[in-house]
């Protein structure tokens, strides 16, 4: 299993490490929510590494991306954001927002199914439910996008990319503190999902309690990095 480690951001002094004292401008409900998915474990098909957030979504934020690997390939990959303001937001109602981007390359004939954008978009929310986990505004796109190649690139075959981008307001818990150890693991079945890994036993704790339920993932060879 693999522990996700990083670094966080606060915009009023710039991006620290969890060694150095990031100052009293950095709430207390959000450092705990990001030691929380610094400490979470992982499948061990996952990679995770910590990325620069973004600055300008919210006053707080921290990022990871990851990848499911198979040997030398990258069967898919992804970022998740963790998004904190205090003052609240109303689009998001709530202080918390997590905000996603996952990559995978598919089959021929998978990617050829009609229902595939809804298909893809269930099992975000069934990755959440299936921990148990409380959620609210969600939204988000699946984008199924082609290639043909041609001239000195002929002998590829075609490939369809899957992209699924989507954010959620995590239900806040005691003190304010969503659970986000337990979502990052979510998130990571959805990775695992989109990469055609069959269901693994859960290794996140009560919040699993119930759950296991059957899903159906897609055959993939190769998924592209992310940018």
């Amino acid at each position: 299993m693999a522990a996700a480690q990083g670094q966080f951001s606060d915009h009023s002094n710039g991006t620290e490490g969890t060694d150095g004292a990031e100052g009293d401008s950095v709430p207390s409900a959000f450092r705990l929510a990001v030691e929380a998915l610094r400490a979470a474990r992982l499948r061990s098909e996952i990679e995770i590494d910590p990325t620069p957030p973004p600055k300008r979504l919210a006053p707080h934020a921290y990022a990871l991306e990851a990848a499911v690997v198979d040997g030398d390939d990258d069967l898919a990959d992804g970022r998740l954001v963790l998004l904190h303001d205090p003052a609240g937001h109303d689009a998001w109602q709530g202080t918390f927002r997590l905000v996603t981007l996952v990559r995978a390359e598919l089959e021929p004939e998978m990617a050829a199914d009609p229902l595939l954008p809804e298909v893809c978009w269930s099992w975000l929310t069934g990755a959440l439910e299936a921990r148990g986990l409380s959620y609210g505004e969600a939204s988000g796109t699946v984008t199924r996008a082609g290639s043909h190649y041609f001239g000195g690139l002929a002998e590829r075959r075609p490939a369809t990319q899957i992209e699924i981008r989507a954010s959620w307001t995590p239900r806040e818990g005691r003190g304010g503190v969503p659970d986000s150890a337990a979502h990052l693991a979510a998130w990571c079945d959805l990775l695992c999902q989109v990469a055609g890994l069959p269901p693994a036993g859960r290794v996140h704790g009560p919040a699993d309690a119930g759950t296991g339920a059957g899903v159906v993932s897609l055959p993939q060879r190769r998924g592209p990095q992310v940018s």
